[in-house]
């Protein structure tokens, strides 16, 4: 793991003053390093009866699309409100610093579906707690969530008490 956490950097005062942000882009300019996170991601779920892969916009895109690569698997983006062109189902949430929105395409999943839900960093929760329920009204199931970065002290996992969370690093 110090091949991976070498390629996370910290930027303080980012988006505000006292966070410190944890910068996934060394790490996706590394192929090496990106190839083997995607690995890593991927691997606990190789054989599990996963239907999809979700990734949340925007950074979740880039884990969230290789991991549906690396698994042979459709890739589901939910996008911020009016980026998609067609008929959408939403969830508005709460954030540390804020409020948010997450849509995805009405037809982008199906009853049965079992999804795996990708992103960058686990901080609070709130984006990815926001992402279960949204698939969970379409109807699908939530079978794990998966992160490169998780900032244990902010106790996101614990939002997502009821998922199988897998985190690569944990600071």
């Amino acid at each position: 793991m110090h091949r991976l956490s070498s390629k996370i950097r910290d930027i303080p005062d980012f988006p505000k003053p006292g966070i410190l942000f944890k910068d996934i882009t060394p790490l996706v300019k590394d192929p090496a390093a990106l190839r083997l996170a995607v690995h890593l991601l991927a691997q606990p779920f190789l054989g599990r009866d996963i239907t999809a892969v979700v990734g949340m916009e925007a950074r979740g895109f880039i884990f969230g699309s290789l991991v549906a690569w690396d698994l042979g698997l459709p890739f589901v983006p939910l996008r911020k409100p009016g980026k998609l062109p067609y008929d959408v189902q939403s969830i508005a949430y709460d954030l540390e610093y804020g409020s948010a929105s997450l849509e995805v395409h009405s037809d982008a999943f199906e009853v049965n579906d079992r999804v795996l839900v990708i992103d960058d960093l686990l901080a609070t929760g709130g984006t990815a707690k926001a992402s279960c329920e949204l698939i969970e009204m379409m109807g699908a199931t939530v079978e794990a969530c998966a992160f490169v970065v998780e900032l244990d002290f902010l106790a996101g996992r614990e939002k997502l008490a009821q998922y199988e969370v897998h985190s690569l690093l944990h600071y």
